[in-house]
């Protein structure tokens, strides 16, 4: 029982304590408070203490906060009209009114703590306008919010608000006391909702930003709070008329828009300039330090030579060292990058000497690759051709000699029969007859050459269909059977010859059609 006693004693000490020190806090005696205070940290019992809100400061001030999302690199100041007393929930619904940001996107920040909704700015030392908060924007995918959900809840605040207007019309009379017959005749909620400071603005055109929600004008390309770009299905209004604001950011827009233009028209000018001084030199000089990749030598800015198919750029020494000790006509990047040496810059890099070394070897392989190449049969003459298959004869332009691609001679003044026969007789003394004599032996015995049919020179085909003509008595003759095309009686005589397509029939299966 005693123990039950002081337990009652202290209970009802702290009750006394506390009831004083509610008074003491209502009327401003600080001094009562702290005393009191320590009295009751004496007693050892946990104690709630509430300060009514009608003692808090009335006068509003501008309140700073600083806004800022997980995307952003700083914050953005705003400055709000506030009371102390005004709780976290209603400063949400004041922004949402002002900004139109959802309640559920904002996160309040007070002096290093998250606040809550029931508490109030003076709960957190927020008395003036010297004081700053900070509201943190969660993107509405992180606080799952939806765009239907939140066009419903603003419906439903809509038609609340409409309700609630119906109500104290049909509460006020005519003629009446509207303070005193409301508060008479209208029941008062005990627990009402929080009351938004600002009325609601009306609905302004404008695009939903899908990330932050935040209520953009039309014309904006990007959200105005997190920069993420307007939906591509938002179609602008055609009775939207841009604000004074607005109308002077697409102005700078556009101002902006013909300064890049014209800057860019001034880079293309400047880019082709330069590129016509660049066309002017065979050799186009480095303009930084780099590293040949050949030899791995420092080169100072106009020591290397850049390439113009690739622009990889080496020292002198090192592309004409590549360009001599090529066996190709064509000459590869030595990086190996499948780009090749332009003859202009080919013919920069050596000596007069050296080109014309390399002109020479370069004919020299276009000559050996090519299968219908003919080489003057003149001694030591350079000259030589690529003929076409309907061509029998070849003038050098370098020694004017008249060379017998058939025959693979000069033979001028002798058709091709009188200079085989001639070449037989001379076989038989002269060594170059012999050899010649020879090589068309050979030509028949490969089955490169044949013997005319009807007059029996030796006649070639060089390259086409089966069919081929003989020089000297025009006989048309079918290379596979080597036979003639025709029967004695000239064109269109099928009664000999090859006899090729008759009743639909090949001459011979490897025909490649001699008619």
């Amino acid at each position: 029982m005693a123990a039950g006693s002081e337990a009652h004693i202290d209970l009802t000490r702290a009750e006394k304590l506390a009831s004083s020190l509610s008074e003491a806090l209502s009327c401003g005696d600080g001094e009562e408070a702290s005393r009191l205070s320590k009295e009751l940290a004496e007693v050892g019992l946990p104690v709630t203490v509430s300060i009514p809100r009608e003692v808090y400061p009335h006068e509003s001030f501008k309140l700073w906060v600083g806004v800022e999302d997980a995307q952003s690199d700083h914050c953005v100041p705003v400055s709000v009209e506030v009371l102390s007393k005004i709780t976290i929930l209603e400063l949400k619904e004041k922004i949402h009114d002002l900004y139109r940001f959802h309640p559920a996107l904002q996160r309040w920040v007070i002096g290093r703590r998250l606040a809550r909704d029931h508490e109030t700015l003076y709960s957190h030392g927020v008395r003036s306008s010297d004081d700053k908060v900070y509201l943190f924007l969660l993107s509405a995918q992180t606080a799952h919010l939806t765009r239907q959900q939140q066009k419903q809840e603003e419906e439903q605040l809509r038609i609340e608000g409409i309700m609630d207007s119906v109500k104290t019309m049909e509460l006020v009379p005519r003629g009446g006391n509207d303070e005193q017959i409301g508060q008479t005749k209208r029941p008062r909620n005990p627990n009402p909702p929080p009351k938004r400071l600002t009325p609601e603005p009306p609905e302004q055109p404008g695009w939903d930003c899908p990330a932050c929600t935040f209520k953009n004008k039309p014309s904006r390309p990007g959200c105005e709070m997190c920069s993420q770009n307007r939906p591509d299905d938002y179609e602008i209004p055609d009775v939207w008329e841009p604000d004074a604001d607005e109308t002077l950011r697409l102005e700078k827009e556009q101002l902006d828009m013909l300064m890049y233009e014209e800057f860019q028209m001034e880079e293309r000018h400047r880019n082709y300039m330069n590129l016509l001084a660049t066309d002017e030199q065979d050799l186009i000089p480095s303009t930084e330090e780099v590293n040949c990749p050949v030899c791995f030598s420092d080169l100072a800015p106009g020591e290397g030579v850049v390439l113009r198919e690739c622009l990889h750029t080496f020292c002198r020494d090192c592309l004409r060292g590549t360009i001599l000790n090529t066996q190709d006509a064509e000459i590869s990047c030595p990086d190996e990058c499948n780009s090749k040496v332009l003859d202009r810059e080919i013919a920069a890099l050596l000596t007069e000497e050296e080109h014309q070394h390399f002109l020479d070897l370069r004919l020299n392989i276009a000559e050996s690759r090519s299968d219908r190449s003919f080489h003057c049969k003149t001694p030591n003459c350079r000259g030589w051709c690529v003929y076409e298959d309907e061509v029998n004869e070849f003038y050098c332009p370098l020694c004017q000699a008249i060379n017998c691609i058939l025959c693979r001679a000069n033979h001028m003044g002798m058709n091709c029969k009188d200079y085989q026969d001639d070449l037989r007789v001379r076989a038989e003394n002269d060594k170059a007859a012999q050899q010649t004599k020879q090589m068309l032996e050979d030509l028949l015995k490969n089955g490169e050459a044949m013997h005319c049919p009807r007059c029996d020179v030796v006649v070639q085909k060089k390259d086409g269909c089966d069919w081929i003509c003989c020089v000297m008595c025009k006989t048309e003759i079918c290379w596979v059977t080597k036979q003639a095309r025709w029967g004695p009686n000239g064109n269109g005589d099928i009664s000999g010859g090859c006899k090729c397509r008759v009743n639909n029939q090949l001459c011979h299966p490897r025909c490649q059609n001699c008619h």
